[in-house]
């Protein structure tokens, strides 16, 4: 048998051969030849080598943009290189569900199967963002953007929501049926997306219904202002912006513009009106300063148009007071495809709020709570409000007891104002009939003659039966004379 030492000369003299031959190959050999010789090398290694090597470079694109690939695989790696590798490296994220990152050091190596789970992995591990858009005179500039963020850390969760137990187990459903439907809107031909509208007195828990919406699906949250924006074709570009798996919120649609043509009456009445023509230029000038020029038409293509499939996997909300007041157009099923009405405080929404407030989940007040609350309208906030302690005195039948103080007061006053409006209508109808009646009065007294003239006007054209009288003469006498006096 050879020694070791022998293998290792044997072994030299190989590598010094080889050495050899690629200098000489690449010192006499054309290039033409060496391209030719290169590429069949690479055939013959590929049937030998069964793996394939892919990099994915950090930064890409014009602008350098992190690859969201190679994000991904890191995201990946680092929480699975703690189980192989030996040397890790820690780093501390900020606005992370998880603060403290663990990922491989420099020269360390594992092997493992990528199965993609590098983005579910970051979408549960990311902090959520609430966003706001910028006007569209700021869009343009160095690090212009047409979205800015913060932290959501809203703690808002269908646990903690006051409402109908049967509703809000509805909405979640129905929630978990759209996360789930990638395949079937595809079945279907319609973009992933889903409109909510969210209709209700004030203090009912819009707001808060979008926070644990939010929260349950982790999606990050964008908060439209739309008189921020300037014309349509903007709030396509805002659209576009956006992420998928997101909640995009118009708070107050009903106040947040004009969408019912009433600016296009305005203008006309404004021409009828023969104003002054102002100088084109300046009438251009001053339409350029005016607030958004967003119509309903932009904001329908905006909902269900060709372009809010950008993206996928949206969700739209619009909130409202009074919903009486949005065009049919805009809220018709397939733009807001569901209408939750959120109303006034029921006995099982005050008792998740009790539970919240004053962790009591029984009390003996609570049988005349329930009472009262089925007599008179009180908003949720104003529920929520009366059981929130005011000092360190209160306890929770001390807020109990403050709760039925504000229900009883409030049902009084709702009381007093229906006997109020109840008078007044009865006093209105009272003075829309006086008029006929005064009216029927003076039609009873006035005589009208055959020939249809009135007392006044036998006065007006000679004596009356008095005058005569006042003479000494009866009416018949005149008449024998065939004198009138």
């Amino acid at each position: 048998m050879m020694g070791i030492g022998q293998i290792w000369s044997q072994l030299g003299s190989i590598m010094a051969s080889i050495m050899f031959v690629y200098a000489m190959f690449e010192q006499f050999f054309p290039p033409h030849l060496r391209t030719y010789v290169r590429k069949y090398t690479q055939k013959f290694t590929g049937l030998m080598y069964p793996y394939i090597q892919i990099k994915f470079p950090e930064f890409s694109g014009e602008r350098l943009k992190r690859s969201e690939a190679y994000s991904a695989i890191q995201t990946y790696l680092s929480a699975n290189s703690s189980q192989s590798a030996k040397k890790l490296k820690a780093e501390v994220v900020k606005d992370s569900q998880t603060p403290l990152v663990l990922s491989m050091d420099d020269n360390e190596e594992i092997n493992d199967e990528f199965q993609g789970e590098g983005k579910a992995i970051a979408l549960k591990n990311r902090q959520l963002k609430l966003y706001t858009n910028n006007p569209s005179n700021h869009w343009h500039g160095y690090k212009s953007t047409k979205w800015s963020h913060i932290t959501f850390d809203h703690p808002a969760r269908f646990e903690t929501l006051a409402m109908d137990p049967k509703k809000k187990e509805e909405i979640i459903n129905d929630l978990v049926k759209f996360r789930n439907g990638k395949e079937y809107y595809a079945k279907i031909g319609k973009a992933w997306k889903r409109g909510y509208l969210l209709y209700g007195p004030p203090g009912t828990g819009k707001s808060t219904m979008i926070a644990a919406m939010a929260n349950f699906m982790n999606y990050d949250v964008y908060d439209l202002e739309l008189t921020a924006v300037k014309e349509n074709t903007d709030l396509r570009k805002l659209l576009i912006e956006t992420s998928s798996k997101s909640i995009i919120v118009i708070e107050d649609i009903d106040c947040s513009l004009d969408l019912t043509g009433q600016r296009k009456k305005k203008k006309e009445k404004d021409e009828d009106d023969g104003e002054v023509p102002k100088n084109p230029i300046k009438k251009d000038e001053e339409e350029e300063n005016k607030g958004s020029k967003v119509t309903l038409s932009g904001l329908l293509n905006f909902i269900d148009g060709i372009w809010s499939a950008c993206g996928g996997e949206k969700i739209i909300i619009f909130t409202t007071n009074f919903v009486e007041k949005l065009d049919p157009a805009l809220i018709r099923r397939g733009r807001m495809d569901k209408h939750i009405e959120l109303s006034y405080c029921c006995y099982e929404a005050f008792k998740v709020l009790a539970n919240n407030y004053l962790d009591v989940e029984s009390h003996s007040l609570f049988p005349t709570i329930e009472k009262l609350l089925g007599e008179t309208n009180m908003t949720p906030a104003d529920v929520a409000e009366n059981l929130m302690p005011k000092s360190i005195t209160e306890d929770s039948e001390t807020c109990l007891k403050n709760l039925i103080d504000s229900l009883e007061k409030a049902k009084d006053e709702a009381k007093k104002k229906a006997e109020e409006e109840a008078k007044k209508k009865a006093e209105d109808e009272e003075a829309q009939l006086k008029p006929e009646k005064e009216k029927e009065q003076l039609g009873q007294e006035e005589e009208v003659k055959p020939n249809g003239k009135s007392k006044e006007e036998v006065k007006e054209n000679g004596k009356s039966k008095e005058d005569v009288k006042a003479n000494g003469k009866s009416e018949e006498e005149v008449k024998e004379n065939g004198t009138i006096y």
